[in-house]
């Protein structure tokens, strides 16, 4: 009967452990979702995407200096809708599990760089500048992952998406400039 049991228990253990990846990005640590906090993380980080697309126009001028690897015009809002989407989730992993004071503080930055950029480049047709933006922008992604790491795995894998697009934002800015 003890052996019928166990095995009974291993079972249930195992189904356990193949849901528990989903489930994770559900609950943190058994509670449930804080939808408070979900949305507006959610809010927050799509606002900076907001501020940063009013400055982006990617008309005649872009057109005319765009590196020959360049993806079309169309992935970029695609790319940039899910990366901010990870974001914000990473956002939200890091508010429950860091200072709050500190979260707020360094996605802050992160937040400003990014809508910068978008200024530098775009709208100030200065992409000398922009390239320094996003050099200075791509070590803060790399502060956010490292910074999260300990507490909130999930927050610093989710940023990682983030901090590949940005490498290639980053060799074709390079590409612009020289």
């Amino acid at each position: 009967m003890a052996k019928k049991k166990r095995k009974i228990n291993k079972r249930k253990a195992t189904r356990r452990k193949e849901k528990s990846g989903l489930i994770n990005y559900i609950k943190k640590d058994n509670k449930k979702l804080n939808w408070f906090v979900f949305i507006s993380c959610l809010v927050v980080v799509f606002i900076v995407a907001a501020i940063g697309s009013m400055f982006t126009d990617t008309g005649a001028w872009y057109e005319s200096i765009k590196p020959s690897i360049s993806p079309p015009n169309y992935v970029f809002p695609i790319v940039w809708t899910i990366l901010f989407y990870f974001i914000a989730v990473s956002l939200y992993y890091s508010w429950l599990a860091l200072n709050k004071k500190k979260v707020m503080i360094y996605y802050g930055i992160n937040f400003i760089l990014n809508i910068l950029w978008s200024y530098l480049f775009f709208t100030m047709k200065n992409p000398s500048f922009a390239f320094i933006d996003i050099i200075v922008l791509w070590f803060s992604i790399m502060f956010l992952i490292v910074f999260s790491w300990k507490k909130s795995e999930t927050a610093s894998y989710l940023l990682i998406p983030y901090l590949l697009w940005v490498s290639f934002a980053t060799i074709l800015n390079y590409l612009i400039i020289a």
